[in-house]
């Protein structure tokens, strides 16, 4: 027997829309925060129109700030799958949407090369090439799979690392929620995937596909609401504890530093605290357990001289 509540879910969902429970961005704080995710009212609200109005949301911001994190919480939030695509430099088309099994298709041909033999009958050419390209031997890359599956959060990661073709490519893509294989046809989502972009600013990214999107800034929380994600991700962590390390980062991100630490940072330093037996952030546990939450060795020189400074009230 099914929950009617869970219908009323899953038939708002294949709808187009986030589901009954979260009609509201301040329903959908309420949900991100079941999962550990603290959204300030600007980033609900971008999040429940972005779902509301099937755009892709842009959220732009400094490495460490939660644009990751907020895709993997929607995916949560929504009982959908997480699909994410990691852009670099130099990825193509082939990588996102689909590539065929080369292999499978080889094996393929020899059998019916083997099977003509034994027979002695006379392969059609035709035939044979329309065998070859059969769904069985497609292999779903992030993009294709996501418009395939319902329903799912496409995450594309660092948008920023790749190139203009690919910019070009996404720009189609996320517009028609559609893409065209030549051997089989179209395939169309039959729900569009809510779909996240994220980027660190290492370079623009194209007013066309900014102007498809809802764009989200995202900055480091204060030290407040960091403490208050500290202890939603670190059950446990003593008050004193969460309030030094919170900040304290606060502090390094106001530092000439390579690579300032953002919350994920925050959270590896606080846990490695944790696991040393640290009760409170002095110079001793500080420099012990600087490697969770500063990764470069000039970043870390240059702290590990100041703590005493950096841990005064």
């Amino acid at each position: 027997m099914t929950d009617p509540a869970t219908d009323a879910t899953t038939a708002a969902t294949h709808a187009g829309g986030p589901p009954p429970s979260l009609d509201s961005p301040a329903a959908l704080a309420t949900a991100l925060r079941s999962t550990g995710y603290l959204a300030d009212d600007g980033l609900a609200t971008a999040a429940f129109l972005a779902m509301k109005m099937t755009r892709p949301l842009f959220c732009e911001g400094e490495p460490g700030t939660g644009k990751t994190a907020l895709a993997q919480a929607l995916a949560q939030v929504l009982g959908a799958e997480l699909i994410r695509l990691q852009c670099h430099d130099g990825i193509d088309a082939s990588q996102a949407l689909y590539d065929w099994d080369f292999p499978r298709q080889l094996l393929h041909l020899r059998s019916l090369e083997a099977a003509a033999g034994v027979g002695g009958e006379k392969l059609d050419a035709d035939a044979v090439e329309a065998s070859l390209y059969d769904k069985r031997f497609l292999l779903a890359r992030p993009i294709l799979r996501a418009l395939q599956t319902t329903p799912s959060v496409l995450l594309v990661d660092e948008v920023d690392r790749a190139d203009d073709e690919f910019e070009a490519f996404l720009l189609e893509v996320l517009t028609e929620h559609a893409v065209s294989i030549p051997e089989i046809g179209e395939v169309r989502a039959t729900v569009p995937p809510v779909v996240v972009l994220t980027s660190n600013r290492t370079r623009e990214v194209h007013d066309a596909l900014k102007r498809r999107c809802l764009y989200l800034w995202l900055d480091h929380p204060d030290v407040q609401r960091e403490i208050e994600i500290l202890h939603s991700r670190l059950p446990g962590l003593p008050e004193r504890l969460a309030a030094q390390v919170a900040g304290t980062a606060h502090k390094l991100r106001q530092t000439d530093l390579l690579k300032p630490p953002g919350v994920a940072e925050s959270l590896d330093w606080a846990r490695a605290l944790q696991l040393v037996g640290a009760r409170e952030l002095n110079v001793d546990s500080a420099a012990a357990t600087l490697g969770a939450v500063l990764k470069y060795r000039e970043d870390a020189d240059r702290v590990r001289n100041q703590l005493d400074t950096l841990l005064a009230s």
